[in-house]
């Protein structure tokens, strides 16, 4: 039975979902997932303080094991490019991941995998970017998504501090 946790953040509160062996899921929603429960998991309480690490300035990048659940081996290559190719304080445009993934996928189908990323934070999607501008961020709390992703690259020092 998968484990539950929740953590607030200056982005809103994350939820993480362990299966004791894997993180399988982080979200911007803090009601459970059918059939998950809060007893304790040790991996799970590892994830909620590498967490928090991260937004109190303590941590760069994650060392927990995930699992991506089912995916095609195209959207896989994709997402592990990204989980290690790119560097806290680092950004990649949705084409160089392409290539750095060793796919055919355009670049706007990269941007649909970083929208089905089922770890965000951790594979870390808010770091790959439009070659204009930032693109686009379905994380953060509903509507936010481009003030999530700038303000996680602003912490990370990927980004200068907005002045508003």
């Amino acid at each position: 039975m998968p484990s539950f946790g929740t953590l607030r953040t200056p982005v809103g509160v994350i939820g993480v979902v362990s299966s004791g062996a894997a993180i399988t899921q982080v979200t911007w929603r803090s009601t459970a997932p059918v059939g998950a429960d809060a007893g304790p998991d040790a991996l799970l309480d590892e994830a909620i303080a590498q967490l928090r690490e991260y937004f109190d300035g303590e941590r760069r990048d994650f060392d927990l094991p995930i699992d991506l659940g089912a995916q095609t081996d195209a959207t896989r290559a994709v997402l592990t490019a990204l989980f290690e190719t790119v560097a806290s304080g680092d950004t990649v445009t949705y084409g160089e991941l392409a290539v750095r993934s060793g796919t055919t996928i355009p670049a706007r189908g990269i941007g649909a995998i970083m929208g089905a990323n089922p770890v965000p934070l951790i594979v870390p999607c808010h770091r790959v970017v439009a070659g204009d501008g930032l693109g686009g961020y379905s994380g953060g709390e509903p509507g936010q998504g481009l003030e999530t992703k700038r303000w996680l690259l602003e912490h990370e020092g990927a980004l200068p501090t907005s002045l508003f």
